[in-house]
């Protein structure tokens, strides 16, 4: 998820993606598959009633195609279902990719540069007709049409010839590196060995689309549903959005959605206080409703945490995702390593979490790495500054690098009031600093101006503040595009802003992409992240940890550290 600013995008973060109580507790059962036991409204989850969603953001481009998201994303995943996707458990348990579509993760070959996938039997879309490999490999296809842009950008980069196809509607031949021999096979071709193919195949890009059905860039108004809602109405380029069961999906063929209500209704466009003042007043359908896109303020917590009936109506959520000081060493004084050094140790935390929300919201990182087992997590503090900064091993730092007189520096932000990049940030870091003889000038830029900037290869700051969050949860999205000298880009959106190029980085990281043994990859990338760290190419700041309320009739809640966020698919309300 690259620099979501929301959990919804890459959260959708979202997705991409996409992008937050004290006493409060996110709870869920032991075994959310079974269903028989839940969180919420007492009582075990049942089948039947409406769920409401009220969200901020509009569900826009509802195309499988354009949709950039992992996992199968969150209201997409009850209507698409994909090759694989997340583990539908509580926490690290739902950091995990298992078989949706497909019978297991994939089969790779000795060097897993060609996998191949099995389609389970009984497999439907909602008017009857069967789901096909060649479904999956047309629904790949035309996410390659520049006319339906916006997915993850993967399979262009990893398969043989993605890079020159421009989609079914300019070259009906197709892409030769996916074949289907027969209607259950489907094989995939790829140029350079990729372990964590499995993790691709979670996204909505290879939900099956049939090449009769596909109405192009209109196809987002009604899809052909294969999981176990499909589309009734879709107003306003998603902002209400109306799903009914889908009556040919088979609870055999899946065994992650429970798909509890009869009906899903959501309603976007909506402000965020309104959100939590209706979730928490939770009245007539809005005792039924949840949100997948906003999350409890500062203020708005303390509230909630005050008011023991609302707490225990608070999940609580963790994404793979870190906000960091970002360096570029091609400026003047950040090109020494001292200064760099200097900085990390005069940052304090402590400052810096209260300036994000407090501890409820934040959680202090000195890791570039989130502090979560599938990512390879490793604890190191190669700097440490304590809980509130080593100020005196600054200026020892500053001293050795010339600046005994102190240092002035210009630190870039954002003005958007995210709790991450925000002036809130940039100023608790101004007077920890300040302690350790460097004087920061604050340089705010509105939100558009400062991701331009910070991405601009030619313009890029030499001090600014970043964030960054997976597409899935495994280190190799998170180091690759920020720390592989490859993915330097010098016309267009730059992500390695540290324009680290290092062989032996970079070696490494193809040595993890071979491997198929996930945990052993794990293991190496958390290893990466720490020989990287003595870099002090950025300096870790803060986890954040997402606060969302629910409505009192919500029962069988469940948040993974896939997304960090409720799992609308194990949902009941009744």
């Amino acid at each position: 998820m690259r620099q979501p600013s929301v959990i919804s995008r890459r959260v959708a973060a979202a997705t991409l993606g996409l992008v937050l109580a004290a006493g409060a507790a996110a709870c869920g059962p032991e075994d959310s598959k079974s269903g028989d036991s839940g969180s919420g409204a007492e009582g075990k989850p049942g089948k039947g009633g409406t769920l409401t969603i009220l969200n901020r953001n509009p569900q826009q481009d509802f195309d499988p195609a354009r949709l950039y998201t992992s996992g199968g994303g969150n209201v997409p995943s009850l209507v698409f279902r994909t090759l694989t996707t997340r583990n539908r458990e509580d926490g690290a348990e739902g950091a995990q990719v298992v078989p949706d579509l497909a019978t297991d993760l994939g089969k790779p070959n000795k060097d897993a540069t060609v996998w191949t996938y099995t389609l389970k039997d009984g497999l439907k879309y909602e008017d009857g007709t069967a789901i096909t490999s060649a479904d999956v490999k047309y629904g790949i296809e035309r996410s390659f049409a520049p006319e339906l842009s916006g997915g993850a950008p993967y399979l262009r980069d990893w398969l043989i010839g993605g890079a020159d196809y421009q989609g079914p509607y300019k070259d009906k031949k197709g892409l030769d590196s996916i074949e289907t021999p027969d209607d259950k096979t489907i094989v995939f071709r790829l140029n350079k060995p990729e372990g964590e193919f499995p993790f691709l195949a979670t996204q909505t890009q290879t939900s099956p689309v049939p090449r009769a059905k596909d109405t192009g860039t209109k196809y987002e108004e009604r899809p052909l549903a294969s999981g176990p809602y499909k589309v009734v109405s879709n107003e306003n380029d998603g902002e209400r959005l109306t799903l009914e069961r889908n009556p040919h999906w088979s609870a055999k063929t899946d065994e992650e959605r429970k798909a509890y209500p009869d009906r899903i209704e959501v309603r976007s466009g909506l402000d965020s206080a309104v959100i939590n003042q209706r979730l928490s007043a939770s009245q007539g359908a809005d005792a039924a409703a949840v949100t997948t896109d906003t999350n409890l303020g500062p203020a708005e917590l303390a509230k909630v945490s005050s008011d023991k009936k609302l707490a225990a109506r608070v999940g609580t959520g963790h994404f793979g995702y870190t906000n960091y000081i970002a360096f570029n060493p091609k400026v003047k004084p950040f090109d020494d390593p001292k200064v760099r050094q200097a900085i990390s140790y005069a940052v304090d935390r402590s400052s810096v979490v209260n300036a994000a929300g407090g501890s409820s919201l934040a959680e202090p990182a000195t890791t570039f790495l989130p502090n979560q087992k599938s990512f390879g997590y490793t604890p190191y503090d190669h700097f440490p500054a304590g809980k509130t900064g080593n100020a005196e091993k600054a200026k020892e730092l500053l001293k050795e690098a010339g600046y005994d007189k102190g240092l002035t520096v210009t630190l870039t932000h954002s003005n958007a009031k995210d709790f991450e990049t925000s002036p809130e940030i940039a100023t608790a870091l101004q007077a920890a600093l300040k302690k350790a003889g460097i004087t920061v000038e604050l340089k705010g830029l509105e939100d558009n101006d400062y991701s331009d900037t910070i991405h601009d290869a030619k313009r890029s700051p030499g001090f600014f503040l970043a964030h960054w969050g997976a597409d899935w949860p495994s280190g190799g999205p998170f180091i690759a595009p920020i720390f592989d000298g490859r993915q330097i880009v010098k016309d267009g959106a730059n992500y390695n802003t540290s324009f680290l190029n290092d062989p032996e980085v970079n070696k490494e990281i193809d040595e993890i992409n071979k491997l198929t043994d996930l945990k052993a990859a794990a293991t190496r990338w958390g290893a990466l992240d720490e020989k990287i760290g003595e870099k002090a190419l950025t300096v870790p700041l803060f986890h954040p940890v997402y606060k969302r309320l629910y409505g009192q009739d919500v029962k069988n809640i469940v948040i993974s550290d896939w997304t960090g966020v409720l799992d609308v698919s194990q949902v009941a309300v009744k």
